[in-house]
């Protein structure tokens, strides 16, 4: 709001931001000067930075992804208590997303207007020396707004809000990539692992993840001009798309198979991966120097590589999962849009045999008393263990232990005889007042976001 009375409300935003130029800039050139299309959505097909085919269709298959597979977003969804709830925490996300374009993004074209030296540096000298980024300074935009307009008491409370937005987003993060690493790679391989190793694995993964995004650091400066919310959605665009689609295909199609989402996994993310890495040794030229990356990075615009990779990530899973053989009822049955309503199967799910099973098959024919005997050794041995193994570890090591929530408390005997599974308690039905009203809720969403689009095609 602040942003927004220094420059005269919405028209003078228009107005002065083509006036935001650099006093140092490079001579007979476009070098530091605004976009005449910087208010517009829908933007030229060739020659701009975000051309509107791609704005479209490219922009939406990696937001497909990152909304509907995202462990981060899938896992909040989950945690709802119904699926009215979560259909209703989607449509609130959905109004709450209106919100980046007056906090986020017209912000940053304020802050341009009251600091164009700063914040619009063209030159790379003067960006380094500003910044310490020679590719431009546009990051440092919002924080300067805040430290220059706010008054000294919501100035802290503003940092302190978007320093604890980012350790909430990096704890997300972290937590989600840990649990798949630790879940489905380590106990894949390491099947009798116990709990406490899957902690102390998941830790050490995630201070591996935090030493290897410091390092990244410097390629995130240098990518994309400078510009992180571009390199986000550059970096989207390579990895995303074939996730996207094998995601869609197995929704809507009950053809595709476990074969075909395999290959078009692989020749997608391996496509991905060979555009990501020409953009890591072609950067992109300051502005002024002249383009000699190859074509397929000078030409083929980063959302538009998204929507070719799709095609051929959907092209791989249709051609293999035709060729090949097609999955049973049973196992696509309540996993699709055409089979969700199906009664689940009542099968007894086969219970693996814990690894002392032949040594209680064997204590089985004991005598009762014998086997009461034995059972009460064991019992006082593995605690006299437990007892010693506490006991044997220091004062030191023990507060160390329990300081990073790694103390290791005497773990429940995993090998009990082992109960059926109770039948998952899932239901798509919803009170008909309450779909009516997420109903309408879904309308009027959809109808603000094509107001704005019209508004600022």
């Amino acid at each position: 709001i602040l942003g927004f009375v220094e420059v005269g409300g919405l028209e003078g935003l228009q107005t002065k931001y083509f006036d935001a130029i650099p006093s140092t800039r490079k001579e007979n050139s476009s070098c530091g000067l605004p976009r005449e299309d910087a208010f517009h959505i829908f933007r030229d097909p060739v020659n701009s930075d975000l051309p509107w085919p791609g704005v479209l269709v490219g922009m939406t298959i990696p937001s497909l992804w990152y909304w509907c597979t995202d462990q981060v977003i899938v896992q909040r969804s989950l945690a709802a208590k119904n699926l009215s709830h979560a259909k209703g925490g989607s449509l609130m996300t959905s109004y709450l997303k209106i919100l980046p374009l007056f906090m986020m993004v017209m912000p940053g074209m304020i802050s341009r207007i009251l600091f164009p030296d700063l914040v619009a540096c063209a030159d790379a000298e003067v960006c380094r020396k500003i910044c310490g980024n020679p590719s431009g300074c546009s990051d440092i935009a919002y924080p300067k707004l805040v430290i220059e307009l706010l008054p000294v008491g919501l100035r802290g409370l503003m940092m302190s809000v978007m320093i604890a937005a980012l350790m909430s987003s990096l704890t997300s993060i972290f937590n989600s990539a840990s649990t798949i690493f630790t879940m489905d790679l380590w106990k894949h391989f390491r099947p009798r692992c116990s709990e406490w190793e899957l902690m102390i694995v998941g830790r050490v993964f995630v201070l591996l993840l935090t030493v290897v995004s410091i390092l990244w650091i410097p390629l995130v400066q240098a990518g994309q001009g400078g510009q992180l919310f571009i390199y986000i959605q550059s970096i989207s665009s390579y990895l995303q798309p074939p996730v996207a689609m094998v995601f869609i295909l197995g929704c809507f199609w009950k053809r595709a198979n476990e074969k075909g989402a395999f290959w078009g996994l692989l020749i997608g993310l391996l496509l991905g991966v060979i555009r990501l890495v020409l953009d890591f040794i072609y950067p992109e030229p300051q502005c002024g120097e002249t383009d000699r990356r190859p074509g397929v990075v000078k030409y083929m615009h980063y959302l538009y590589f998204s929507m070719v990779l799709a095609a051929i990530s959907t092209l791989t899973v249709l051609v293999v999962s035709v060729l090949t053989e097609p999955p049973s009822a049973e196992m696509i049955s309540r996993l699709t849009w055409f089979t969700r309503g199906d009664l689940p199967v009542k099968t007894d799910l086969a219970v693996s045999p814990p690894p002392d099973a032949a040594k209680g098959a064997c204590e089985a024919e004991r005598p009762a008393l014998q086997i009461d005997i034995s059972i009460a050794s064991e019992n006082s041995s593995n605690d006299n263990k437990c007892t010693t193994n506490a006991k044997g570890n220091s004062k030191l090591m023990t507060a160390l232990l329990w300081l990073c929530g790694m103390e290791r408390k005497q773990e429940i005997a995993q090998n009990a005889a082992a109960t059926k599974p109770e039948p998952a308690v899932a239901s798509l039905e919803e009170k008909p007042l309450v779909k009516h009203v997420l109903n309408i809720n879904l309308l009027l969403c959809v109808c603000a976001g094509l107001f704005l689009w019209a508004y600022f095609a």
